[in-house]
């Protein structure tokens, strides 16, 4: 048999092969859901990610009229459960609840099980969380432009804490000494709890925190905040400037969290969950529970969220290639 003939018989079963695999799936589109859904949340329960992902799993649920069954697969900074997700069918009955180190820092740093664009089909975008700039009240500034003033003047004095290697509190903390030009240290905890507990105590100076850590230490006075890193004031501290609006430009930084669906996952599909899951979050119950955890609601189409995984991703590499940041998961 001739090359090319081998290579026709080749290329017309591999067609075959894959129509053979859409078809049904195509087919199955049109009956979504029929069965139970699988949410997985890459985190540990209790903790944020895994609340606003029940609360969505929940109104989805009612709206669906199939069970949305949330489960917690964890560990190597989320990539456990998010490489799950991606070696899963893609027939909609399994999808991720992915956030930043996900879809966004992980990528940047380290060779991954997973690719985090050619892998996923984006859903949407649910959420957005701002962190904020809060210093030890012992340091003796009282604005995003003193603190930037100081650690100039006494370069290498100053530690901020990082919730650990590779975490949002980390690479943000690495933009900021790049925006800056600063010399500040960093020490890594095992999480954001301890890493607010030693700038309680003093043992480090800063901290890139999350709001719903930091928010009863500020009101209390035992954190002191300078700016919040997102493009507009939180309502949950209305008197402290964004990092715009302190003079820092270019240091937007936010946790963000959204549904994705294994790579193939029929388009309808995704259509589909797209539009319930924006139905869920137009609900002012499910607003008003994100920002007790001090986030918004943000949504859109499957393609605003896939541009901004991309974007994040070459952001992040590109901080964490200039601060030879790496991470083995």
């Amino acid at each position: 048999m001739s090359t090319f003939k081998r290579f026709t018989r080749s290329f017309i079963g591999a067609g075959l092969l894959a129509a053979g695999l859409v078809a049904p799936l195509m087919a199955a589109a049109e009956t979504y859901p029929d069965k139970p859904i699988r949410m997985i949340v890459p985190t540990a329960p209790a903790g944020g990610n895994d609340f606003m992902a029940r609360i969505i799993g929940q109104k989805l649920q009612e709206r669906l009229g199939k069970p949305v069954v949330v489960e917690n697969k964890t560990g190597a900074g989320g990539t456990i459960g998010t490489d799950f997700v991606a070696k899963a069918k893609p027939d909609g009955y399994t999808i991720l609840f992915g956030y930043i180190a996900t879809h966004g820092i992980n990528p940047a740093m380290s060779k991954l099980p997973y690719d985090a664009v050619r892998d996923f089909a984006p859903i949407t975008q649910v959420a957005e969380a701002q962190t904020v700039i809060v210093v030890n009240p012992s340091v003796p500034v009282n604005s995003l432009q003193e603190l930037i003033t100081l650690a100039k003047a006494k370069p290498g004095t100053l530690n901020y804490a990082s919730a650990g290697k590779g975490t949002l509190p980390h690479i943000a903390g690495e933009l900021f000494k790049q925006l800056t030009g600063t010399d500040i240290g960093y020490v890594h905890y095992k999480g954001s709890s301890p890493a607010a507990t030693d700038t309680l105590a003093g043992h480090t100076q800063i901290m890139f925190g999350s709001l719903v850590t930091a928010i009863s230490h500020i009101k209390a006075g035992k954190l002191k905040a300078l700016a919040v890193t997102g493009s507009k004031r939180s309502p949950l501290l209305p008197d402290v400037p964004t990092v715009s609006e302190a003079g820092l430009q270019g240091f937007e930084v936010a946790q963000w969290y959204g549904l994705f669906a294994p790579a193939n996952t029929p388009k309808a599909i995704i259509d589909k969950l797209n539009q319930e899951t924006i139905e869920v979050l137009k609900n002012p119950e499910v607003a008003t529970k994100f920002a007790e955890q001090g986030a918004d609601v943000v949504t859109g189409s499957p393609a605003d969220f896939g541009r901004l995984v991309e974007a994040e991703i070459a952001r992040w590499s590109e901080v964490s290639k200039k601060a030879n940041i790496t991470a083995d998961y």
